[in-house]
């Protein structure tokens, strides 16, 4: 049996099916509800214990990389590029290296201005993380976008740890490189999966991201919610948010509003 908790008209509706897959499901509950954020499960939703999640076009509003490309007069070719690599037309780790490359020569400094005019938390961002890490969750932030950029969002929001990818910086300019592993979907899916593991048995995780390299840890987690996500991660995941902001993951994991925690630096 699955059950749908459903957000739409700004009501709360419960829908059961016996006999259905998710997929079936999910299809039904669009047809039912064209505009609507939504969770499926075989169980009623519950509180995680580990909340996983994507940065870019998630937990802020922008692509960093494209944002920053905009200082090296690159925006347009490098956000051509990272469209594609989210919907699934390219490889991300290929997608990534052109990206980084075309950067070689920026000065660091511009990271630190993009930082501060152009990056913002995601409506409902901010509430989402404070709300679970309240009630004892684990907030990890992992990205395919870069430390630099990644760290002070993490600390902005709250989220206890922080994994990414890192730009090679020389003489004070960007050198067109990564340093250290890169951070892609498959490694989002593994840092879930160790974190759960920590956890002990049972630990129930959730994810949040919007692109195609989000989708082995939207998989892999017990709640998988996409938001404002592209055509291939809506269909990984059992959940999704087409219409509210971040915030209302908690409605549809069914934390009230009256209990959930603003984040004091949005105060």
């Amino acid at each position: 049996m699955l059950i749908a908790r459903v957000l739409a008209d700004g009501a709360l509706v419960e829908c059961v099916e016996s006999g259905a897959d998710v997929a079936a499901f999910a299809a039904q509950i669009n047809r039912e509800f064209p505009a609507c954020d939504a969770l499926i499960a075989d169980h009623l939703s519950r509180p995680p214990a580990l909340f996983v999640s994507d940065m870019d076009s998630t937990m802020i509003g922008q692509e960093c990389i494209d944002e920053l490309a905009d200082f090296a007069g690159l925006k347009p070719q490098i956000a051509a590029i990272t469209e594609r690599a989210m919907h699934g037309a390219l490889d991300f780790r290929a997608a990534l290296a052109e990206r980084v490359a075309l950067l070689a020569g920026l000065p660091e400094a511009a990271i630190e201005e993009c930082l501060r005019e152009r990056i913002r938390p995601t409506p409902g961002a901010a509430t989402l993380v404070a709300t679970l890490k309240a009630r004892g969750c684990r907030n990890v932030l992992v990205t395919g976008g870069f430390h630099h950029f990644a760290d002070p969002v993490a600390a902005m929001l709250g989220f206890d740890a922080v994994i990414a990818n890192r730009l090679e910086v020389a003489q004070g300019k960007l050198t067109g490189r990564l340093v250290g592993p890169i951070c892609d979907g498959e490694t989002k899916r593994q840092t879930l999966c160790a974190e759960a593991a920590r956890l002990g048995e049972g630990a129930v995780t959730l994810a949040t991201g919007d692109g195609a390299n989000d989708i082995p840890m939207l998989r892999a987690a017990t709640y998988g919610i996409a938001y404002r996500a592209k055509p291939k991660a809506k269909a990984a995941a059992n959940g999704w948010i087409d219409v509210g902001d971040l915030a209302s993951v908690l409605t549809l994991l069914g934390i009230d509003q009256g209990d959930w925690v603003v984040n004091a630096n949005f105060n």
